[in-house]
């Protein structure tokens, strides 16, 4: 992930540390295609900013140091599981039972050794009971363990106002009640809180065909179809699309939701490098030219899997040049939008308004309503032929239990709230807002020295840490010290030496709060010794020249 040299990236290109001459910061990007910016007053603009994410290396040290002290961890996990062998040390883990010694082991005894040796010794930092809505400011239970957390116990002391800087709450949807929530009371006495039943039997309501028409209106397609779970928009609708005998290619650093519906759909995968465009023409060239595996066959699909915005690494698809490539070489597009839509674009449509596409040259667009909108589900939007066969075809319409009336209720409320249709425009202002929070706080964290990952216009922030001593102590100390939810994320979520926070700017943070926050980081970068970036401080990222770029086999 982390290119070589510490290099920022631009259109999906490497660059180098050499200034342009020019020092322009903006220009027309003609490769592929031009990239317009979305229609403002019915007339389109050209898009004419590069699209810049900073992907910078550590420092050699700090890369020797993190894996110095897994390795040294590593080492006291093996002496602290052979004392546990012979009855020395008490082993807390789940282990099999001593009628069971001939059988298949249960629990993989391997397999769970970082769990049991390393991630425990850090597990108070995940898991904590909120007491409150995931507002700006939340309420935190204290809970301590007596036995080096492989249980805690609750003090019954309640942490106050802490500022979340975790949550999903993107425009601040997901808040306590309020008289604007009154239509869900509403359904909630009409409707009840559940369907009991699935799409295809009794568990179509009138709720389900309002929401589907809002949500099509919303993103200018054709038609829609929405699901209870998000994980499970992705998970079981993949396989309803493509099977044995089709091609996946899938960017590498994809949610899980969309790597196990293509291994459950049981075609081919092959993996592209993150946002590369390079890489994924080299796999669309040799799978046009080379066809199946021994029959040499055509393939009968050709899928391509992106997300709009990276949930790990606060990046943004480069949609311009991989629409290019999927009509080039005839292939399907789907993109998952759980982090992007309501956050990105002028109107909070998503990536193809903020690029300024036309969102119909997308086959297959994906989202989530448990980020932006508050609620929970997701939805699938294309073409009306596409969402017809997922109404007969989809595992999730078949099988699984209609979304909630009050939910269905929630998400028509913020989409009609975005959308303007409450007669008000405060939907589109906190869009704006949630845009200007984020470049505000992405700035002030560059200027500081740290090490940030991704697209100065995602609000999911990563703030490498790369230490596992230090994950623990920054998320301890923020909380603690500083009264600052964070969320802090490790292997095998990330790769072993980038563990790293992960902030979630939100429309609801006001600027008092935002610079609360980035005050307590600054004394903590210091305090940990976490400012570790080597390039000057600057407000946006500087472009460099382009250097030449093979592709590793």
């Amino acid at each position: 992930m982390a290119n070589p040299g510490g290099g920022t990236v631009c259109n999906g290109k490497l660059h180098n540390h050499k200034k342009q001459s020019n020092g322009s910061q903006r220009r027309n990007c003609t490769k592929n295609g031009i990239v317009k910016e979305a229609q403002q007053n019915g007339k389109p603009h050209f898009y004419d900013k590069l699209i810049v994410e900073s992907f910078e290396e550590a420092p050699l040290h700090v890369v020797v140091f993190t894996y110095m002290a897994y390795g040294i961890g590593t080492l006291f996990g093996y002496l602290r599981d052979f004392l546990r062998n012979w009855g020395i040390e008490k082993c807390n883990a789940a282990v099999e039972r001593k009628e069971q010694k001939d059988f298949v082991p249960l629990y993989q005894d391997f397999e769970n050794f970082y769990t049991r040796n390393l991630y425990m010794r850090i597990r108070d930092n995940w898991n904590r009971p909120i007491c409150s809505a995931p507002g700006p400011l939340f309420d935190v239970m204290e809970r301590v363990s007596d036995d080096y957390n492989w249980t805690f116990r609750f003090t019954g002391r309640i942490i106050k106002d802490v500022i979340n800087m975790g949550s999903y709450n993107f425009l601040g949807l997901a808040d306590k009640y309020d008289e604007s929530m009154k239509t869900i009371k509403d359904v909630l006495e009409v409707y009840g809180t559940g369907v009991a039943s699935t799409r295809h039997e009794m568990g179509t309501l009138d709720k389900h065909k309002e929401l589907e028409d809002l949500v099509a209106k919303f993103l200018n397609v054709e038609a829609a179809m929405v699901f209870g779970m998000g994980f499970a928009t992705n998970s079981m609708n993949i396989p309803a699309l493509v099977g044995k005998g089709c091609l996946i290619l899938s960017d590498e650093l994809n949610h899980t939701s969309l790597v196990l519906g293509a291994r459950l759909s049981g075609a081919t995968i092959r993996v592209f490098k993150h946002n590369n465009t390079q890489s994924l023409e080299k796999l669309l060239r040799d799978a046009v030219i080379y066809g199946q595996p021994r029959t040499c066959r055509a393939w009968k699909k050709i899928l391509i899997l992106v997300e709009g915005t990276y949930s790990m690494e606060g990046s943004i698809v480069h949609l311009p040049q991989i629409l290019a490539l999927k009509k080039k070489y005839k292939a399907y597009l789907y993109i998952d939008e759980a982090h992007s839509i309501g956050a990105v674009g002028p109107t909070g449509r998503g990536v193809t308004e903020f690029f300024g596409l036309d969102p119909h040259e997308v086959d297959v667009l994906m989202g989530t309503f448990t980020k932006s909108f508050g609620a929970s589900g997701g939805y699938i939007a294309g073409r009306k032929d596409l969402v017809d066969y997922l109404r007969v075809h989809s595992h999730s319409a078949v099988y699984a239990t209609s979304m909630s009336p009050p939910i269905a209720e929630q998400i028509i409320r913020s989409l009609k709230f975005i959308m303007g249709l409450d007669g008000t425009t405060q939907g589109l202002q906190r869009v704006q807002q949630l845009a200007k929070n984020t470049r505000y706080f992405r700035q002030r964290l560059q200027e500081m020295g740290f090490i940030i990952y991704g697209n100065e216009n995602a609000s999911v922030v990563p703030l490498l840490l790369y230490m596992p001593g230090k994950v623990a102590a920054f998320a301890r100390h923020m909380l603690q010290e500083k009264k600052i939810g964070v969320v802090v994320v490790g292997f095998p979520a990330t790769p072993l030496a980038e563990a790293r926070a992960r902030f979630c700017v939100s429309a609801s943070h006001t600027r008092e709060m935002l610079d609360t926050v980035l005050e307590a980081l600054d004394e903590t970068g210091d305090l940990l010794r976490l400012k570790y970036s080597r390039h000057k401080k600057s407000a946006r990222p500087e472009l460099y020249d382009e250097t030449s770029f093979e592709l590793e086999d």
